[in-house]
């Protein structure tokens, strides 16, 4: 593989399909600019109903999107995985332990798995309830490509036995997420899906502010939130946005929020998708805490961090335009220059040779056993 264009098969939860999940967004900034580089990219996917009737990218220019309805019909495809350099398994991939069987058993190449979900998986794994990855197949993949860098890549090899576990983190497309000159309609805005984890820090750090100061304006855009939910009349929802859609409603913002899952604040450096995006446009981040986030962006300089809702209301009605302005300047100069999709497809071409090497020096076998495919 090294010093030649690879060929890349990679069966992730969803490519052509934004809605309700961020790994849509991750797998395209990522593999655009992959395949810029110069390298060949297959992406196969679950054909589930939920996301085709979403479809925002049904026809991608940089890869190859193959559609399959069940493990029997991805047996079709047996030989994009066979000829592949590389094979790359993500988190949530339904069936997704008999998929990564599948993969083990047929790939030549490199095999890893790409978790874009990593302190989730682990704690489903010692629950053992994790429908996608099997404890056993860590060991089994030549590479663990993880969202969560920090001590979780040490657990990651010393506990669950993987042969090199390296973060990956999600990245933006800075052309998909450019600076956007727009008049704020909004004080303070946050994109994302519910998740029962996340709702307390939204309430906290957004529903709680917007019912203390009526005079500002919010937004909440994503879908799945229950109706029960008391949204103060000042706070505009969003069901569903298109990622074309992100920059504008992040531009007509004056600051936009951050909210990390509780397993993933455990964990520690987990930073999310939707924080590269938003910093990309500019728009300064407001974000609950976690270890690890400085090693992403410097709280108070390039990103904001309250504690509770009047600590978020003294930053809405006492900080300075250019105060505003710098921060976010500020962080999407760190984004850009430290976290673009570019430098993440050299990350990632980096790790797919070096677990390359290590396959050749170990003389590892080219396939699993046939006998593992049907392990669910």
């Amino acid at each position: 593989m090294t010093g030649t264009p690879l060929r890349l098969a990679v069966l992730g939860l969803s490519l052509s399909s934004s809605w309700g999940n961020g790994h849509a967004t991750t797998y395209r900034a990522l593999l655009k600019a992959f395949a810029a580089s110069g390298h060949d990219v297959t992406f196969l996917e679950r054909d589930v109903p939920w996301y085709a009737a979403h479809r925002d990218l049904p026809d991608p220019d940089f890869c190859r999107l193959v559609l399959y309805s069940d493990l029997a019909e991805l047996q079709a495809h047996r030989t994009v995985i066979e000829a592949a350099d590389a094979v790359i398994v993500g988190s949530y991939v339904p069936d997704g332990v008999a998929v990564g069987n599948r993969a083990l058993a047929w790939a030549r190449g490199v095999r890893a798995f790409y978790d874009i979900d990593t302190p989730v998986t682990l704690a489903a794994l010692e629950a053992g309830a994790c429908a996608y990855l099997g404890r056993a197949q860590i060991r089994d993949y030549d590479l663990y490509l993880s969202f969560t860098g920090g001590p979780t890549l040490d657990r990651l090899e010393r506990a669950y036995g993987s042969p090199a576990a390296r973060a990956l983190y999600c990245s933006v497309d800075p052309l998909a997420y450019p600076v956007l000159d727009r008049a704020p309609a909004y004080d303070l805005s946050y994109l994302g899906t519910y998740s029962p984890d996340r709702q307390p820090t939204l309430e906290r750090l957004l529903i709680e502010p917007a019912r203390r100061a009526p005079e500002l304006r919010f937004a909440v855009a994503g879908p799945q939130y229950p109706a029960g939910i008391d949204w103060p009349e000042n706070v505009t929802r969003i069901d569903h946005l298109p990622p074309d859609a992100h920059p504008e409603f992040y531009a007509s913002s004056r600051y936009t929020l951050n909210v990390t899952r509780a397993d993933m604040i455990a964990a520690g450096w987990s930073p999310s998708v939707r924080l590269f995006e938003a910093a990309s446009t500019g728009t300064p981040l407001i974000s609950d805490r976690w270890d690890g986030l400085d090693a992403i962006l410097a709280p108070d300089r390039e990103i904001l961090c309250p504690d509770g809702p009047e600590a978020v209301l003294a930053i809405l009605r006492e900080n300075p335009e250019t105060e505003r302005r710098r921060i976010g300047a500020a962080a999407r100069e760190t984004v850009l220059a430290r976290h673009s999709a570019a430098h993440r497809a050299e990350e990632l071409e980096s790790y797919l040779r070096e677990a390359a090497a290590r396959r050749s020096g170990a003389a590892a076998p080219d396939r699993a056993p046939e006998r593992d495919l049907e392990v669910l």
